[in-house]
């Protein structure tokens, strides 16, 4: 039986904050993470997919937090085929920056970029730059796998396969995960296609709990593709399709809908070395509280090992 790592999506989250879960004196970034790493194992790290972040902020997360304490972290938007706004690019690869003078077919003007739209030595130099940032995550023993949520847009087929094998190898030495928003990937003709496909090069498969009947959802399909396997819960809000994210995630989950997913878990857990457990119902302090809910029916199962938020130094 695999260990299990339960935690949410952010810590940030402005919604949390206002919420009360931090006690009154812990107000800085410093603060906020040492008292969440002291609940909880493992966190997902949402603002890297709005901009990169610098390799001094990844070697802060490392040191603010103890050995035993996990980050996984979303890939940055540009990686994952969504829109990106130009000022989101380091300063110099922007187009017309100081990468070179704006050109027909470097994103000039655009209010938001793909990488189709940038020569390919900046989205060269745009993946350099993210995974040399999280180096200093990857050395202290604190990175998890960085998320790759593939949009609507991202369909099965060879080219896109390529793609995720592309992320895995421009990736390295990080490991990586995958998260589908497109139902092709997962409907009932081609599950056994995908899942032998990510097994085949030991990529892990994300698995999603979220409103079903719209365009990019995926079924709750559990299933473990390496020796990590990755589950995270979006919640069943009935405004998934509102452009709040407050209201798309805003979903308390019941005890009884936990109760339910404690034996998928488990037998997750069985077949996987490790096992990412992760609230992503990000409102107020709905995702900490599922979180906590959760690990401890998990506990109550006796045979999961749930890691628990790493001890204090002595």
């Amino acid at each position: 039986m695999g260990e299990v790592l339960v935690g949410t999506a952010s810590w940030t989250d402005k919604t949390l904050l206002a919420s009360g879960w931090y006690p009154p004196g812990v107000t800085t970034a410093e603060e906020r993470l040492r008292f969440y790493a002291g609940h909880f194992p493992l966190v997902e790290v949402d603002s890297t997919y709005y901009a990169p972040p610098s390799q001094e902020t990844a070697r802060l997360w490392a040191e603010r937090t103890r050995p035993g304490f996990v980050f996984d972290v979303k890939a940055f938007s540009l990686l994952t085929g969504h829109p990106t706004r130009p000022a989101a690019l380091p300063r110099r690869l922007r187009p017309g920056g100081d990468a070179g003078p704006a050109a027909d077919g470097d994103g000039a003007g655009k209010k938001n970029l793909y990488a189709a739209d940038l020569p390919p030595g900046v989205v060269d130099q745009v993946w350099e730059a993210f995974v040399s940032a999280l180096l200093p995550l990857q050395e202290a023993g604190r990175l998890g796998a960085v998320l790759f949520q593939f949009p609507r847009w991202f369909p099965i087929g060879e080219r896109n396969k390529r793609y995720i094998l592309e992320c895995k190898r421009r990736c390295e030495p990080l490991p990586i995960s995958v998260e589908f928003r497109n139902r092709t990937w997962m409907s009932a003709e081609n599950r056994a296609e995908t899942l032998d496909f990510l097994r085949s090069y030991a990529i892990p498969y994300v698995c999603v709990d979220m409103p079903q009947g719209h365009p990019c959802s995926v079924p709750p399909v559990v299933a473990a593709t390496s020796g990590l396997a990755v589950v995270r819960f979006h919640g069943h809000s009935a405004k998934w399709t509102s452009h709040d994210i407050h209201e798309k995630f805003g979903y308390l989950y019941s005890p009884e809908e936990l109760r339910e997913w404690s034996p998928r878990l488990r037998e997750l857990a069985g077949e996987a070395d490790t096992t990412h457990v992760l609230m992503n119902n990000c409102y107020r302090d709905y995702a900490q509280t599922n979180a906590g809910q959760l690990a401890a029916l998990l506990r109550d199962a006796a045979d999961v090992p749930v890691r628990p938020a790493p001890a204090p130094s002595e």
